[in-house]
């Protein structure tokens, strides 16, 4: 398959890095998938020999993501796309939080991201192109109560983001921040981190849970091939929120923000700069 891409995946073994991978082999791309535990990878090993190389890596360990990147381009002899998807989620009120969950969630949600966009950049530098798509959220333009931390992971992300694009951009490389809607990801379960409940909040923890429902969202399978028509595109956009009831929420959190800045504007102008 000599047009065929190879694609670095973070967090591959299950949600939307699943999701991402099967739709890549299923392309014909070849992919190098990674995860802490990429055990739930082997059946798609075993489907795709030929297309597919599983790699352990926690992405917090900033000396393992580089010698893991330098092992995924010797696998196919380079790489072409990398979806830096890996993350968590740490669940309570900021006061709740420890020292440690705060620190341990921005070194997989945020640190980690950044190992991996600092050891992928010299690859697709030296092959002078190249896509980095970073999985941030619909909720990183603004806070969420009992979910601040992840959003603040994502946040931060996608300003770096934004810097690294125009960085980079001299080199062929393209970056996108896609700011994922909600998908039944398993993010709320075996990706999370919860803090110990104080009392206190426990009245706004009830409202939160009735304001969310039961829907998990649709399944990752239904974001995968906008990932891969993203992929594709010759120009593609700096920023994409992928989902369509996500793109009116963030719509709409945008048009309120900028109608708070507007009812403030004489407060604001009142100072000089």
């Amino acid at each position: 398959m000599p047009d065929a891409r190879t694609w670095f995946i973070t967090g591959a073994s299950r949600g939307l890095g699943r999701a991402f991978t099967e739709a890549a082999l299923s392309a014909g791309e070849r992919v190098v998938a990674v995860a802490r535990d990429v055990g739930p990878l082997a059946e798609l090993e075993e489907k795709y020999p030929d297309a597919l190389r599983r790699l352990s890596l926690d992405v917090s360990d900033r000396r393992a993501v580089f010698e893991t990147v330098d092992r995924a381009a010797e696998a196919f002899g380079g790489l072409d796309v990398v979806v830096n998807n890996a993350g968590g989620l740490l669940y309570g009120m900021v006061e709740e939080a420890t020292e440690r969950q705060i620190r341990d969630h921005l070194d997989v949600n945020f640190f980690g991201a950044v190992w991996v966009a600092q050891a992928v950049i010299p690859h697709l530098r030296a092959r002078g192109s190249g896509r980095l798509l970073q999985i941030t959220s619909m909720g990183s333009g603004g806070g969420m109560a009992s979910v601040g931390f992840y959003g603040a992971g994502k946040a931060a992300l996608g300003s770096v983001s934004e810097a690294l694009a125009m960085e980079v951009e001299q080199f062929g490389i393209k970056v996108t921040i896609v700011q994922m809607g909600g998908y039944a990801t398993g993010l709320f379960t075996s990706g999370t981190t919860a803090t110990t409940p104080d009392p206190a909040y426990e009245e706004l923890r009830t409202r939160l849970t009735e304001m969310w429902g039961d829907d998990a969202g649709p399944d990752p399978s239904e974001a995968a091939p906008v990932l891969l028509e993203l992929a594709a595109l010759p120009d593609p956009p700096r920023r994409l929120i992928l989902g369509d009831r996500s793109f009116d929420i963030v719509l709409e959190l945008d048009h309120a923000r900028a109608e708070q800045y507007r009812a403030w504007e004489s407060l604001s102008r009142m100072a000089p700069g």
